[in-house]
């Protein structure tokens, strides 16, 4: 706010919000009218999802012990964690609890995209490293871990209300029990159907917030709202690339689930490098 004084009168000059968060997402987002901040790039093509899938691979196999290791880690963890479930409380919850645990799984990568930034940089490769990773942003990456959190624990209260909407309030039933009546009866195929729908939006929409803005906070000083709006922004001016983008990590992760986690071991290294390759594709330094 900024006072001037003309014709003896004293007037207050204000700016109007818009124009503030204009401002706030020209810098944020590399707006060609400023040359400061991250350059959101607006001109991705089809072809660059494979291009980013295939440096993450290539990236795995330069330094397979921290990928295999990593992706072992990820397998066991999310093994255990099913396994647990089920004999505490063998029910279908165990379903929609193993789609949402991967809208967090930027957050466990964040050790791949340093192990990527060491290996593009020149930098000394080493375990500790990259397990102890010394992030740019750790308050404001604590702070996007506690939305995709609640992003987690939204979907699960969605998922329970779409099963009672379906199958009542009798709670879900036993895992055996359940999968023939998802598949066989009118009301499992329509909560099959409605689910995925639900679940794909939401997926979409924590995908649109996280797919850059982890490795950005990882990388870079910035708050979680700038790294989210970045983030965004790249998904809404190109939705064709970003959209194969999230079918190709989708289609990988669920055949890392459907063997049992197994094929984790490698769907999850190599998605993690990846990624950091699509950060760095898409977002790019002005300075």
């Amino acid at each position: 706010m900024c006072v001037a004084c003309c014709s003896g009168k004293r007037r207050v000059l204000r700016s109007p919000w818009w124009s503030i968060w204009r401002r706030d997402m020209a810098v944020t987002t590399g707006n060609p009218a400023t040359e400061n901040g991250p350059q959101a790039s607006g001109n991705l093509t089809l072809d660059d999802p494979w291009r980013w899938m295939s440096a993450g691979w290539r990236d795995m196999w330069a330094m397979p012990g921290i990928s295999l290791f990593y992706g072992v880690l990820f397998a066991g963890v999310s093994l255990l964690l099913a396994l647990s479930l089920f004999l505490v409380e063998p029910s279908s919850i165990v379903l929609p609890l193993a789609a949402g645990f991967m809208l967090v799984g930027p957050l466990f990568a964040v050790g791949l995209y340093e192990a990527s930034r060491r290996l593009e940089s020149g930098e000394a490769l080493n375990l500790k490293d990259v397990l102890l990773v010394k992030t740019a942003s750790p308050a404001q990456l604590a702070f996007l871990g506690a939305l995709l959190m609640l992003a987690l624990l939204a979907w699960m209260r969605i998922a329970s209300l779409l099963f009672a909407l379906f199958f009542g309030l009798e709670g879900f039933p036993p895992l055996p029990d359940f999968l023939p009546t998802l598949v066989f009866s009118p009301y499992g195929l329509g909560l099959l159907v409605v689910g995925t729908g639900v679940g794909a939006l939401i997926a979409f929409a924590v995908f649109a917030v996280s797919a850059l803005s982890v490795p950005m906070l990882m990388h870079r000083d910035v708050d979680a709202i700038s790294a989210v709006l970045a983030s965004v922004r790249v998904v809404r001016e190109n939705p064709g690339p970003m959209l194969l983008w999230a079918w190709i990590i989708a289609v990988v992760m669920a055949v890392g689930m459907a063997t049992f986690f197994v094929g984790m071991v490698l769907a999850f290294p190599l998605v993690g490098h990846a990624t950091w390759h699509a950060y760095r594709a898409t977002i790019s330094d002005a300075d």
